[in-house]
């Protein structure tokens, strides 16, 4: 019942297949170049564990006023940075720094495209849990998805059956994962220790006038720098037009097998694979003008 997402560790100048998939998921090396395929009706954008310190371009605009074959979006303290194509066939390589390093990314116009690029920090044996993850059956991770259903209840009445239960909800600081026309919101989160299992209730939102078809057991949260799939979910795959709709899914241990141990104060993100056709861009009628180099604040 565990989905497998793996991150590629590069080696070499990548250039990532054709047909690419929508959202991508690599492992920061600064010896290598990426090559990312970017659309001229839809925004790429590539991801980074923390801030960005410095983007270079070249053929970039970020106002469509200077010409340029691909057009750039990026906030001075933010860890994203988007890019659109402006020209059939164009080309043009964007250097980011981060981290005290340089990282090199060819953009090529293409289509499809890829829309998320995660750039992430490979793990080291620190950040792993300790030991192997527990052997929790399909009917053992069911239980936990109904024991969350359940909690206040359960809470009110049996205090002892979910004594070892860890619990937060995020109404004062929300956890939102952003996908332009449809979002996803972790409004509780669970944790049993003994299973080392994650079990989060998130409601999906579709801001699209039309359904939003995804990937029932394609779930996962992105934790600091690491990816981690679910290991069960009770969802039916679509929202409705302009609608919610609510899951529950889970995660356990690591890809590798390992204990997770995560916290519940981590700021989660969630994924999922999207099935349905994406709308089609709209472009902003007065995009804002973000310099490729921002100014420093005079002292």
């Amino acid at each position: 019942m565990k989905s497998i997402v793996s991150l590629l560790l590069l080696t070499a100048t990548v250039a990532l297949a054709q047909p690419p998939q929508s959202v991508q998921e690599l492992w920061l090396d600064d010896r290598v170049a990426v090559t990312v395929p970017v659309a001229t009706n839809r925004v790429t954008t590539i991801s980074f564990p923390g801030p960005i310190d410095a983007i270079d371009g070249a053929g970039m605009t970020v106002d469509r006023k200077t010409p340029g074959q691909f057009q750039l979006a990026h906030t001075k303290g933010s860890a994203f940075l988007s890019v659109r194509a402006l020209l059939p066939n164009a080309s043009a390589n964007l250097n980011v720094r981060w981290n005290d390093c340089i990282y090199v990314f060819e953009l090529i116009e293409s289509n499809p495209p890829v829309l998320s690029l995660i750039m992430e920090t490979p793990p080291t044996p620190e950040e792993e849990g300790t030991g192997r993850a527990p052997d929790v059956g399909p009917l053992k991770l069911l239980s936990l998805l109904d024991k969350a259903k359940a909690f206040p209840l359960l809470k009110s009445q049996q205090p002892e059956s979910v004594a070892d239960v860890g619990f937060t909800t995020y109404d004062g600081n929300p956890l939102i994962s952003n996908f332009n026309d449809y979002q996803i919101q972790i409004e509780q989160a669970f944790r049993f220790n003994a299973e080392d299992t994650l079990v989060f209730r998130v409601v999906i939102t579709n801001l699209a006038d039309a359904p939003l078809i995804y990937q029932p057991d394609s779930f996962a949260i992105r934790a600091g720098n690491r990816l981690y799939p679910q290991s069960v979910s009770d969802a039916d795959g679509t929202v409705p037009p302009e609608g919610h709709s609510i899951v529950y899914f889970a995660v356990t241990g690591t890809p590798d097998g390992g204990r997770n141990n995560l916290s519940l104060k981590n700021a989660f993100t969630v994924l999922v694979k999207r099935l349905s056709p994406i709308p089609p861009f709209i472009a902003p009628t007065n995009p804002p003008v973000i310099p490729l180099h921002p100014p420093k604040p005079q002292p």
